[in-house]
């Protein structure tokens, strides 16, 4: 896991903090040890005088909505720390589960059988979310990190919402996005079948689709779609049950994508029969 020099702060929260190991707006992500030198990840969130209360907002709501779940596949979360300050700010810290893995930006897997035993992984931990009422919105290869034993954990539950949520603004990843995040539509699983084909998609040919809003501007104007090629196009290794999949996922209309993530876990694993019997 990379890691970025902690700096001064030698505590936080009463924990020791070990080195800095991310970046936000308005955060950084500590690994921190306990008094009886238990290693965690802490994210420390906070909000000056007049900024946005949004962030101290959207790591609390994290917190609330990891609390409701406990997978292998998702990363746990432990407990709010929250501390006022006297004039018009305010800090907190969330206390997760240190894994020390890879991200899938990092990772770079790009070979096919690899990808549906990943990919797998997600589907059970988005499985294990929408089986308790929630959505995580926001699958990505950052959000989605890959131990040396290669299990897999979801990260980031910032924009993870209860099922049926309309948000009132655009949120999500322009090159993974779906169409109903950005017309402010009801976020449904299957808007994560969205964000996870558009994942296989770039794993698998290591380019993004193109999506309703373009990469990197920060007015997120809304744009038309345009078509991309099937996988096994791009990259003559997918097999076709992988490739269809793929296309299935990152269908414009949410009705015409897989129902559920037990649908899709179903489908890599006879994608990864026709690959194992190459």
């Amino acid at each position: 896991m990379a890691a970025i020099h902690a700096g001064k702060i030698q505590r936080l929260f009463g924990f020791e903090v070990l080195t800095t190991l991310g970046l936000g707006a308005r955060s950084v992500i500590y690994a921190v040890k306990d008094k009886d030198d238990q290693v965690y990840a802490l994210k420390h969130v906070v909000k000056g005088e007049g900024d946005d209360q949004r962030y101290l907002d959207q790591a609390l709501g994290e917190y609330n909505v990891a609390s409701k779940f406990e997978h292998p596949n998702l990363r746990r979360v432990s407990r709010v720390i929250r501390r006022r300050k006297l004039i018009g700010g305010g800090e907190l810290g969330v206390l997760m589960e240190l894994v020390d893995g890879l991200t899938l930006e990092e990772f770079q897997v790009h070979d096919p059988l690899t990808v549906c035993h990943i990919c797998q992984q997600v589907a059970l931990g988005l499985k294990a979310m929408h089986d308790v009422g929630l959505v995580h919105s926001d699958i990505k290869p950052a959000n989605i990190l890959v131990t040396d034993a290669g299990v897999v954990k979801l990260i980031d539950f910032g924009q993870s919402c209860e099922i049926g949520t309309i948000k009132q603004r655009i949120q999500g990843t322009p090159d993974y996005i779906a169409p109903e995040q950005v017309r402010c539509e009801p976020i449904t699983p299957r808007t994560d079948v969205f964000n996870l084909g558009a994942t296989m998609y770039w794993l698998l040919t290591g380019r993004n689709i193109p999506t309703l809003i373009p990469k990197g501007g920060p007015e997120m104007t809304v744009k038309q779609e345009n078509p991309c090629p099937p996988p096994n196009e791009v990259n003559k290794g997918v097999p076709p049950a992988l490739s269809g999949l793929v296309m299935n996922c990152i269908q414009s209309q949410p009705a015409h994508r897989p129902e559920t993530m037990a649908r899709v876990y179903s489908r890599l694993e006879i994608a990864a029969q026709q690959l194992e019997q190459l």
